[in-house]
């Protein structure tokens, strides 16, 4: 069940968090973090970015990453990646223009100026 998955989600290390106008929800996006051995602090990564087709293109996508970033920075990540599964170029250009630098199949910006 959709519910139980999302509790799931907010009771371990991560966050969902919906974009809501009048209706039906514009967007989600689902963040997590996790330590590894290749960075200091947690790396927060965006499993699910989905914003509603009619909503597209009018800075929904833009309000979920910021967001997901501000919810990462308070859980102690150091940087914020987003894993890119098949072709999606527009994805890529969108990854791009919110200021992450693509590596390998991911995408991944620092969450603080150092």
């Amino acid at each position: 069940m959709l519910a139980d998955r999302l509790e799931a989600i907010t009771a371990a290390t991560g966050t969902t968090l919906v974009a809501l106008e009048w209706g039906p929800p514009s967007g989600v996006v689902v963040v997590h973090w996790y330590r590894n051995l290749l960075a200091d602090a947690p790396v927060a990564q965006i499993g699910l970015l989905l914003v509603a087709h009619e909503a597209r293109r009018r800075g929904i996508g833009r309000l979920l990453i910021k967001a997901a970033a501000q919810a990462a920075r308070v859980a102690g990540c150091g940087e914020l990646e987003i894993l890119v599964h098949g072709q999606h170029p527009e994805l890529a250009q969108f990854c791009a223009a919110t200021g992450f630098e693509a590596l390998g199949t991911s995408f991944r910006r620092k969450l603080r100026k150092t």
